[in-house]
């Protein structure tokens, strides 16, 4: 009786046991669930093993990362961490500009330029109208016309003209005696007023009837000379082979220092009156001058004719 006794209060004991036990484990399954630590670290800095065991926030292997926990607290992270290279430097604002500075040394001279004359010009010029007027040439011949513009031709026959400086063309005011055996320069000439007759430049003094060169270069002379001989054909005298006249045109008044041109005639000619033409080119030294000069060789005086004609030009130098 003792033993069934204590069999059922043994039983008894296990019974509520149990039943506590499984009330414990039910009451746990109902516990809610405690968030899991997460563990966040600051961008691109590290922690000694001193500091990681103070914080106590090392991460195990079975714990979980919140990935947007992580994110706001990069996005929170303190600048002062980042290098100083990475940092965005304010960069000074541009002030006024300064004075300018003072100018530099000057260079080398360039080489010499192409001398462009009025000729040069004046051939580019007739190539251009050549070129247009064959190009409109071409296109009258592919429309039909038959007909070619003459400005081609027109212009193949231009040369290129210069303004001549220095000329005149100036005659004798009035007579001039020339006695026997004399050697006589002629003066006192004048420009005609008839139009044709021209003085350009300053060379030519029509009162002693001398042309100083203005420059150096070659000229070009010429003379017509009307001379009367009446007195030597009324002279009882015969006429020698001897007896002639010489004009010519000479340098410095020096017939015989410097070249000359010179034409020589006799006395035979029938006429009262007969012309001497001379005619010729001199180079002329800057300064020098030229004049005409008449040498009675016969044995009675001569007269020179007023309207005898002197005329010179430059040519070129």
């Amino acid at each position: 009786m003792r033993l069934w006794l204590l069999a059922a209060l043994a039983a008894m004991l296990w019974s509520q046991e149990t039943f506590t036990a499984g009330a414990e484990a039910r009451k746990v399954r109902k516990k809610p669930k405690e968030p899991t630590p997460q563990h966040t670290e600051a961008f691109n800095t590290t922690l000694s093993n001193s500091e990681e065991l103070d914080e106590g926030t090392k991460v195990t292997e079975g714990h979980r990362v919140d990935p947007h926990g992580s994110w706001m607290d990069f996005v929170k992270r303190p600048v002062g961490n980042f290098p100083g290279k990475c940092r965005k430097r304010k960069r000074p604002l541009p002030g006024p500009p300064g004075p300018p500075g003072p100018p530099g040394p000057q260079g080398p001279p360039g080489s010499p330029g192409a001398e462009v004359t009025q000729e040069v010009l004046l051939q580019e010029f007739k190539e251009m109208i050549k070129e247009a007027t064959e190009r409109r040439a071409s296109v009258d011949r592919s429309g039909g016309s038959s007909q070619l513009p003459t400005a081609l031709l027109a212009l193949e026959g231009m040369v290129s003209y210069r303004r001549i400086e220095e000329a005149f063309h100036c005659k004798l005011r009035g007579p001039v005696v020339v006695d026997k055996k004399t050697l006589t320069e002629l003066q006192n000439f004048q420009t005609p007023p008839a139009k044709g007759a021209f003085l350009r430049g300053t060379g030519m003094d029509q009162s002693t009837g001398r042309f100083t060169a203005p420059i150096t270069g070659i000229y070009q002379f010429s003379a017509n000379v009307h001379i009367d001989h009446s007195e030597v054909k009324k002279s009882k005298s015969q006429l020698r082979a001897r007896d002639n006249v010489r004009v010519l045109i000479c340098i410095e008044s020096l017939c015989h220092r410097y070249t000359s041109l010179e034409m020589i005639v006799g006395l035979e000619s029938n006429s009262k009156i007969f012309t001497v033409y001379v005619h010729g080119l001199l180079e002329l030294q800057a300064g020098q001058y030229t004049s005409i000069f008449v040498d009675n060789a016969a044995g009675a005086s001569i007269t020179i004719q007023n309207g005898s004609d002197f005329m010179g030009m430059l040519l070129g130098v």
